[in-house]
């Protein structure tokens, strides 16, 4: 899936604004899936959340990433993802708990482009809210689970420079011009 193109990191380092902004110049994207369970699961009363059941929390987000994966492989590429698959392998590693063997299965069934972008942390960005109750300490943390997690499953890691959304958009289209199925430059 080479036109799938995961931008992964820890918290409150503008992954999602990136994205957001790579959509306003037209190209497709994915919905981070921890966010949009929270606000589900705060909504029905329901348990899975990661300070209620991680295990849970773990599996709900598995299955939006596998849903949001197969929806968007049948989107012209590129498409812009925020996470993937391989950031369940990290949360895991992060919270101390066991990788299932299905997670490990759907990481190596669920592929992304080579390059996974990787938004480092940037304590100068960080802003916590009612979704997002890491410190800035454990926003760091969270940054080295996914880069040992999409190092394990395979990927090469590119950080996005630490500029303003424009710039970053614009080190992530020329880093994947060239690429077969990637973005146009």
């Amino acid at each position: 899936m080479d036109h799938l193109v995961v931008v992964t990191g820890g918290p409150g380092a503008g992954k999602t604004t990136l994205i957001d902004h790579l959509a306003s110049l037209g190209y497709a994207r994915t919905t981070e899936a921890g966010r949009a369970i929270i606000r589900d699961q705060r909504r029905i009363g329901g348990r899975g959340l990661a300070w209620r059941d991680d295990a849970l929390f773990a599996e709900l987000m598995l299955s939006w990433d596998m849903r949001s994966h197969r929806e968007s492989a049948a989107l012209p590429g590129p498409v812009f993802c925020d996470r993937g698959v391989p950031d369940m392998v990290g949360y895991l590693l992060l919270r101390g708990l066991a990788v299932p063997e299905h997670v490990t299965e759907a990481a190596r069934l669920f592929r992304y482009h080579r390059k996974v972008f990787v938004a480092p942390p940037w304590p100068r960005i960080f802003v916590g809210d009612t979704e997002r109750h890491q410190s800035p300490e454990e926003a760091e943390r969270t940054c080295l689970a996914m880069v040992r997690a999409y190092e394990r499953c395979g990927y090469e890691l590119v950080e996005i420079p630490r500029t303003g959304v424009a710039e970053r958009a614009r080190f992530v289209l020329d880093t994947l011009s060239g690429e077969p199925g990637a973005a146009p430059a």
